[in-house]
């Protein structure tokens, strides 16, 4: 009986010094952020920053491959790195990878900079304010500077000051940043290196994680030989959002809701073209809310498509479908607020989308002539032309069959033959005349 007094006694002392002891082997999460910075990589890197969080790994990995993106984006994103409990090193990489415009702010934002060779960072000025505004270099310092200069030197000035606290945070070369920002310079990784801009220049993530070991970040010695290294994969609700933020795919489902609804409107009961044009309408909607629009071309574009339901609805022979498909280019081609390349409507897309309007269009307008020249096979004036039998009875008024149904007739003639053909519908009478004299 002493003897377990004695085990259990060595458990109790024993256990508090053993729990919450970290595992021998380190964890490392590695998460890659690739193309155009939105809400699709802002939301994947807030659920990798809570996964590392959650499995309480000692480093995350963010593999940087990016020509810039968004602004709202961007800072979300640095707001969770910088929240973050877990050491985060950026890496851009492979080789040929880049740190462009919001990359650059991501790389000054986490706690360990890292490059592959033959990368590059920099050209950190707001995407918006690329092109030069129109004031001229030599102006002199006494004149006023236009709204418009005024607008780019509160944004360029708000974007210096963010990008150098980043830099005094982490120690790095701030003056660097400043010209990133101001002019658009951009640096190899070696020369980022020697300029205090980056941490290290490495070939791989074995590199990277063999430079970091030993290392003191957020308080903690980082200990990283032979690590279990876990991968997280974009699933499919980033893979779809980040589909739905591409300006061109927004395009797409907007045109595929419009169609789908017009092809219901003239075939109700078909629920088809609805449901799929009802989906695609929200979704492109939508993805339109996630993305820089300009008002001016949004507002193009939904004046084209008014005018194409106008013409559809009451042809004018082309002027308004014409109109339409112009305001409709012209919109589109304007819609994205952004000098990114990346965000921008692809010209081949517009004007495929304009050619199948275009289409869409003189098909509509060739139904409506057609349509004009048939008979009318409805209402009261169809009867007009149609031959009736009468009754031997029958002199100048009396009761015809016509349709399966009888009608009061009546003829202002008499009527020479045993039929007799409606010239006019008076109410509810048939006005009838001799055959020979309808012609």
């Amino acid at each position: 009986m002493s003897g377990k007094v004695l085990l259990w006694l060595a458990l109790l002392f024993i256990s508090p010094l053993s729990y919450g002891e970290r595992p021998e082997t380190a964890h490392v999460l590695v998460v890659p952020i690739t193309g155009v910075i939105g809400p699709a990589s802002a939301e994947l890197l807030s659920q990798s920053i809570a996964r590392s969080i959650e499995v309480d790994a000692d480093l995350l990995i963010v593999e940087l491959d990016t020509p810039g993106g968004l602004d709202t984006s961007m800072r979300e994103m640095i707001q969770r790195l910088l929240s973050s409990s877990v050491p985060i090193a950026c890496f851009v990489t492979p080789s040929g990878a880049r740190a462009a415009s919001a990359g650059t702010y991501l790389l000054y934002a986490c706690h360990i900079a890292a490059m592959s060779p033959a990368t590059n960072l920099g050209a950190a000025t707001p995407v918006s304010l690329a092109p030069s505004s129109n004031s001229a270099p030599n102006e002199p310092e006494s004149q006023a500077p236009s709204n418009e200069q005024s607008m780019r030197n509160k944004v360029v000035n708000d974007a210096v000051a963010y990008i150098r606290g980043l830099a005094e945070l982490r120690g790095r070369n701030g003056d660097w940043a400043e010209l990133a920002v101001r002019d658009g310079a951009s640096v190899a990784a070696n020369e980022a290196l020697s300029l205090g801009v980056i941490d290290a220049v490495v070939n791989d993530r074995n590199d990277l994680l063999a430079y970091v070991d030993g290392q003191t970040h957020l308080g903690e010695e980082l200990r990283l030989s032979d690590p279990h290294i876990e991968h997280i994969t974009p699933g499919w609700r980033h893979g779809l959002l980040k589909a739905l933020t591409n300006p061109n795919v927004a395009l797409m489902l907007l045109m595929i809701g419009f169609y789908g609804l017009v092809f219901e409107f003239y075939s109700p009961g078909v629920g088809l073209p609805a449901i799929l044009g009802g989906i695609s309408l929200l979704l492109g909607l939508y993805a339109l809310n996630l993305l820089p629009i300009n008002i001016a071309g949004a507002a193009l574009m939904l004046l084209g498509v008014v005018l194409m339901i106008a013409e559809a609805v009451v042809p004018s022979f082309g002027l308004f479908g014409v109109g339409g498909l112009v305001a409709f280019g012209f919109g589109a081609m304007l819609l994205m607020d952004t000098e990114l390349p990346e965000l921008k409507m692809a010209f081949p897309l517009v004007a495929a989308v304009a050619t199948v309007s275009l289409i869409f269009m003189v098909v509509v307008i060739r139904l409506a002539i057609k349509s004009r020249k048939r008979p009318v096979v409805t209402g009261m004036n169809r009867l007009v032309g149609a031959e009736v039998r009468l009754e031997r009875h029958y002199w100048e008024q009396g009761l015809v069959e016509l349709d399966g149904a009888l009608w009061h007739a009546q003829s202002f003639e008499p009527i020479t033959g045993m039929s007799a053909t409606v010239v006019r519908v008076d109410g509810l009478v048939l006005i009838l005349a001799n055959k020979e004299d309808t012609s």
